[in-house]
C-alpha cells in the first residue's frame, strides 16, 4: 500500500507555479519539489492546510491510496477471515 502525492497534477490543473505556491505556503521551493515528486515520508497537517487553502482544493485532491496485493487488497486493508463473505 501507499500513499500517493498527485501535488504536481493539482498544481497543473490550477496553473500555479512552484515559486509562487512556495511563497504563498511559506515553504522553500526545494521543500516543494520533494512534495511534488513524492520524496517526503511526511507532511505537516498546516502544510497541507495551506496547500489546500493556495490550490482551492481538499487534502483528497493532494493525496491519494494505492493499495497492492491480490485483488486490489493489501494485507492491511483486507477484511479478516471470515468477515463479509456472502455479502
Amino acid at each position: 500500500m501507499a500513499v500517493v502525492i498527485r501535488l504536481d497534477v493539482v498544481m497543473a490543473l490550477r496553473k500555479m507555479r512552484s515559486n509562487v505556491l512556495a511563497e504563498r505556503v511559506g515553504i522553500t521551493e526545494a521543500n516543494l519539489s520533494k512534495l511534488k515528486n513524492g520524496k517526503v515520508k511526511a507532511i505537516r497537517l498546516s502544510t497541507l492546510d495551506a496547500l489546500c487553502r493556495e490550490l482551492g482544493c481538499r487534502p483528497g485532491d493532494i493525496l491519494d491510496f494505492e493499495a497492492d496485493g491480490a485483488h486490489g487488497h493489501s494485507e492491511a486493508t483486507r477484511p479478516p477471515s471470515g468477515e463479509f463473505e456472502g455479502v
